[in-house]
């Protein structure tokens, strides 16, 4: 395997598409490489073909050989079989190794098995191995036998290829989408940003885990393993815990520090990533209006509705089954986190993970798996960049992955949440340079443990937010410039995990500046970003407000909670669970032709016409008849049926 965490890979492309140049790039750092070329030398007179052969000729380094296998197709797989582990090979292309294949000159021959035998040669090789091939299935049917024998070869030629090496990659205009993407793509790949690459499938939650594990940064990517998902169950909530360490809870699990690696993901501004919906979310609040509520109905909360039929493509959404919380957990040096406890935010990272405190305990009541990460800490953001633009690549790549393993483990919605020392001044910073806002007015108070308002420590924030603009005051306003120079991790990994989301189809709850500052820079990078965001409250904070108004995100609920970023949002998990509830199990109003479950019908048959439903008289409905939603049975004392017509005294229950 090589350092790129691929050795055999297929470039695919179609004519002029740039795939050769793109292939040629892939190799251009080895010390060596042979360069195999399949094409015949074509007729003589064909001075085009000849300049095409002379121009590839002329882009090869002089330290590359050359080995042409033209004379006979089996020379290509002796090629590939025979090469060692420390040898480059670029193979361009299969497209005049099938038109050998099929020249006259060498048939009969058995095409089927010689291209098996191309497939097996490449999936066994030990050698860095690039091969390039013209992509003919998108083209029209050939008019001609001949041009019908060359499409199909070719096409199974690469679909045999493809299944053997450990990546594919696809050039269309001189951009390179990743078709299959190995665990680490090559460093000169540049696919494009829509592409969403392929992950490992989540794995299963497991509920006790006490160890911790510790990653370093530079760890390769084919051995960085996600953070391990808590699954806790709803349960009473224990006495007070003596301890804060981790694993004496109910349930733990490690923190993964956020490692610094490369993937085969490009992430840039004007990706085109998938939109709810438009026609199921309107449909599904007009349904609400036919449905059998007693009063007007419900009222804000017709949002929800609205907006989970269009992120699940129905008109009857249900309600979220399966939820995970992501929890970031990274702190901001400088004057950003003024008046914050030093190592609070990674005491409240801790107590998450065993069990306790507010996030887990509400995380437990709604049956949702916690997630916990680590970003890197953020440089004081007055004196430089907050994070390097590796780091910023690096944590949007890894929230991407977050959002995708979670998407693979089946979660229907993500909660984001975050803690750290800094991260509101951070958000405000990030605010004031995507919307033209004013620091202090989007700074909320800084509240002391003590509950006592610190108008020191908020002084000393807007300072740091105000340095900070003044210092970047001529640098770009793009997103990753804004994540680099003022965001920090934090931010930039919940970015990633809003992308992420936003491609899988993921919605997302909102809940705290961290995760709205993240909506605001994903504007940049891709506007659907935030039509898979949902905002349950505002929490009174000011930088909240500011960008959730720049969003069009209406908070649902103003219950005014400070329970930390994300629980507020669980909070009103319940609420929003239940509208969706009564929007998919509520029949149709029967003056609408929904079933009318009004009438009582007793043993006497005295009211046999009342729950006639069918229009026989008889009073028994029929199988086509029989409602979708049945009441449910009282769970306490409630109406008794009457056997007979003797009266009931008062205070005497009917036998």
């Amino acid at each position: 395997m090589s350092v790129d965490g691929w050795h055999t890979l297929l470039v695919l492309g179609g004519i002029r598409s740039g795939k050769s140049e793109f292939a040629e790039s892939l190799v251009a750092d080895a010390p060596t490489v042979r360069y195999v070329a399949t094409a015949p030398a074509g007729d003589p007179e064909d001075t085009e073909w000849a300049t095409r052969l002379a121009a590839h000729r002329a882009r090869r380094p002089g330290s590359w050989s050359t080995e042409e296998t033209a004379a006979d197709p089996g020379r290509l797989v002796e090629v590939i079989a025979a090469a060692g582990p420390n040898e480059t090979l670029l193979v361009d292309d299969l497209g005049g190794w099938v038109t050998v294949l099929l020249d006259p000159a060498h048939q009969p021959a058995d095409d089927t098995a010689t291209i098996a035998e191309l497939a097996a040669a490449v999936r066994s090789s030990t050698a860095r191995l690039v091969l390039v091939s013209p992509e003919v299935g998108l083209s029209l049917v050939p008019t001609t036998p001949l041009g019908r024998a060359f499409t199909d070869a070719l096409g199974a030629t690469n679909r045999a290829v493809a299944d053997a090496c450990d990546a594919v990659a696809l050039v269309v205009a001189g951009q390179t989408a990743w078709l299959k993407p190995a665990t680490s793509a090559p460093a000169h790949a540049v696919p494009p940003a829509a592409t969403s690459p392929e992950t490992e499938p989540g794995r299963a939650a497991a509920p006790h885990h006490a160890a911790a594990q510790a990653v370093p940064a530079d760890l390769g990517a084919g051995d960085v393993t996600l953070p391990e998902v808590l699954t806790p169950a709803a349960a009473p909530v224990p006495a007070p815990a003596t301890s804060d360490e981790p694993g004496t809870g109910d349930w733990a699990a490690p923190t993964m520090a956020l490692p610094m690696i490369a993937t085969g993901l490009v992430i840039q501004p004007g990706m085109e990533l998938p939109m709810p919906d438009d026609y199921t979310g309107p449909q599904a609040v007009d349904r609400l209006a036919t449905l059998d509520i007693p009063g007007a109905g419900l009222g804000v909360l017709e949002q929800v509705v609205g907006f989970a039929a269009a992120t699940q493509g129905t008109s009857t959404p249900r309600p979220w089954d399966s939820v995970r919380v992501l929890l970031i957990q990274g702190d901001h040096e400088g004057g950003a986190s003024a008046g914050a406890t030093p190592g609070e935010s990674a005491r409240r990272a801790r107590q998450a993970r065993a069990g306790r405190g507010a996030l887990a305990r509400l995380a437990a009541e709604n049956r949702a798996g916690l997630q916990i990460v680590e970003a890197p800490v953020a440089a004081p953001m007055e004196d430089g960049p907050a994070l390097s633009a590796d780091e910023v690549e690096a944590a949007l790549r890894y929230g991407w992955r977050l959002a995708e393993q979670a998407a693979d483990a089946g979660v229907q919605l993500l909660v984001l949440a975050a803690c750290g020392a800094g991260a509101e001044a951070a958000a405000a910073a990030v605010l004031a340079a995507t919307a033209g806002a004013e620091p202090p007015t989007v700074l909320g108070r800084v509240v002391t443990e003590q509950g006592e308002i610190d108008d020191t420590a908020w002084m000393v924030r807007c300072a740091a937010v105000r340095d900070a603009l003044h210092r970047t005051r001529r640098s770009a306003r793009e997103a990753k410039d804004v994540l680099a120079e003022l965001g920090g991790g934090d931010i930039a990994l919940a970015t990633g995990v809003l992308l992420g989301a936003t491609a899988r189809k993921v919605p997302v709850l909102l809940d705290g500046p961290v995760g709205t500052a993240a909506a605001m820079v994903s504007r940049d990078l891709a506007g659907q970003a935030r039509h898979w965001c949902l905002l349950p409250d505002h929490g009174g904070r000011p930088g909240v407000r500011l960008a959730a108004d720049v969003l069009g995100l209406t908070p649902l609920v103003d219950l005014r909670l400070d329970l930390g970023e994300g629980a507020t949002a669980l909070a009103a998990l319940p609420l929003l669970r239940s509208a969706l509830t009564l929007a998919a199990t509520l029949p149709v109003h029967p003056s609408l032709g929904g079933p009318d479950h009004s009438s009582i019908d007793d043993d006497s048959g005295t009211d046999d016409t009342a729950g006639d439903r069918t229009g026989t008289g008889t009073g028994e409905p029929t199988g086509d008849d029989e409602p979708d939603f049945a009441e449910p049975e009282p769970a306490g004392p409630g109406p008794t049926t009457i056997g007979s017509d003797e009266p009931v005294s008062p205070g005497r229950r009917a036998d």
